[in-house]
């Protein structure tokens, strides 16, 4: 048995049969980290004492409740734009560089009292900007399928843990592609809850009206029984929407019979690297043999979602980001005076991508353009989600590639902005609709580098896409494929 290797299910029913400890599960966990993160680099912090300390806790409560919670005793990773109690959180930015935050997030503390383990800080673009895990103020991630190659961003660290079972399964953000993207680039599953669905509050904002809380995990099972421990309504956040928490886990039969898949034709086009293209009919053609209705499928104003993307996201970036000045926490520069040392702060702390879209919100918000950029973008984004509205009056699921490309090199694209950009050309709508979306893999390409097919939903619909995520998985064996670091 190789402990690092097992999926969150088998861990856990391991764990209840008493056939391994939180401890040994633990403590293998990190030897694997000390093995590989040198290739890798994952981690921007890890927490092995305290991690040791949580296992020791886990096994007791383990012997005193065969039925607790799936997550009990689990190590996961964490995305290091969660606050954290008494763990550093950087946003792998300079400016947070020795932040330590004096309370957790909601999604923590649930797993904290599920009992899950946690065992570090996953690196991730700086401030979650980016597509790559190229843009961290500390050292790019690298992809445990190829080590030129990224792990996609920006939850990219919480990705090649995931990928090279340096964690059972982590937890990640995604405001326009950051969970799935990195998912689909490293092989695992990745899922996008509907808006709203899970707490936002304590996570280091970007764009607060597309930010999501996601899991990162190695199967589908185990993306549910995550997706199940940290959904549900906060009062603490003003977004969080109060209903039910469904049975994830327990709606995983494999029958997607008469269940009707659209396939969108603008996701099409060219430029797409034809091996993904291939993988995505392939797996269209098997979950019409296992029952599906495959129908083609349009949403007209897929073309607008990058600029609409880059003008919204970038708005509330530069008013987010507004709030660190080097005065009450985080990075401080020496200038001579206030001023000055609210520009210093922020020159000395911000790295390029950052700065480049502080910019271009503080632009798209002034006078005399917030009714030509900002305006506009928030009309056609209401225009984009009417097509997604409509497409679900026909249809159940939306099937489409998760990126255009498999993981390009590093260095690549960090000399073209746009280049990277269109990188999420097919996450972005997701996020400006509020709708889930899960990736998982369908395919490898030449190179051996895995291809991910994205699965869209309805609001609230992640029973569905989960099942039809299911139903496609015990028909392949691309997910229990293992990187040879």
């Amino acid at each position: 048995m190789n402990p690092p290797a097992l999926t969150l299910h088998e861990a856990a029913d391991l764990l209840r049969q008493r056939e391994l400890s939180s401890k040994q599960l633990t403590a293998a966990v990190f030897d694997r980290i000390a093995a590989t993160d040198d290739k890798v680099h994952s981690y921007i912090t890890l927490c092995r004492d305290s991690a040791l300390e949580q296992a020791k806790a886990a096994d007791e409560r383990l012997k005193q409740d065969q039925n607790s919670h799936p997550l009990l005793g689990i190590p996961l990773a964490i995305k290091d734009n969660f606050l954290t109690l008494g763990i550093r959180t950087t946003c792998a930015s300079k400016i947070l560089g020795d932040f330590i935050p004096p309370y957790d997030c909601t999604a923590i503390s649930k797993i904290r009292i599920a009992g899950a383990v946690i065992t570090g800080k996953t690196n991730l673009d700086e401030f979650a900007m980016g597509s790559s895990a190229e843009n961290s103020a500390f050292f790019p991630t690298r992809n445990p399928w190829r080590a030129d190659r990224v792990p996609g961003g920006s939850s990219g660290g919480s990705a090649a843990a995931v990928a090279a079972d340096q964690c059972i399964a982590a937890l990640g953000t995604d405001t326009g592609g950051s969970i799935r993207q990195p998912a689909g680039c490293c092989g695992i599953v990745g899922l996008k809850p509907t808006y709203g669905r899970v707490s936002r509050y304590g996570i280091i904002a970007f764009a607060s009206s597309m930010d999501q809380v996601g899991p990162m995990t190695k199967d589908v099972r185990d993306c549910a029984l995550m997706l199940e421990a940290i959904a549900g309504h906060d009062p603490a956040d003003s977004t969080s929407v109060n209903r039910p928490v469904p049975p994830y886990s327990e709606g995983l039969t494999g029958d997607i019979k008469g269940l009707r898949l659209g396939i969108p034709k603008e996701y099409f086009v060219s430029g797409m690297q034809p091996e993904v293209e291939q993988a995505l009919r392939q797996a269209v053609r098997l979950l019409e043999q296992n029952g599906a209705v495959i129908e083609e499928i349009s949403l007209p104003h897929t073309e607008y979602a990058i600029a609409v993307y880059y003008i919204v996201a970038t708005a509330e970036a530069s008013s987010n980001l507004a709030r660190y000045d080097g005065m009450r926490y985080g990075y401080r520069a020496r200038g001579k005076d206030l001023t000055e040392t609210y520009m210093l702060s922020r020159q000395e702390g911000f790295g390029p991508e950052v700065k480049r879209r502080i910019m271009l919100g503080t632009y798209v918000l002034s006078a005399g353009y917030y009714d030509a950029y900002y305006l506009k973008a928030q009309q056609v984004r209401a225009l984009i989600k009417k097509d997604f509205e409509e497409a679900f009056q026909r249809v159940d699921a939306i099937i489409t590639p998760t990126a255009p490309t498999t993981a390009f090199k590093i260095g690549e694209k960090t000399q073209d902005p746009l280049q990277m950009y269109l990188s999420d050309i097919y996450t972005i709508s997701i996020n400006l609709a509020g709708l889930p979306a899960l990736s998982l893999p369908c395919g490898f390409d030449s190179d051996a580098l895995p291809i991910g097919m994205q699965i869209i939903g309805k609001h609230f619909a992640e029973s569905t896409i989960l099942g039809v995520a299911y139903s496609y998985e015990q028909s392949t064996d691309w997910h229990k494929r293992k990187p040879q670091l």
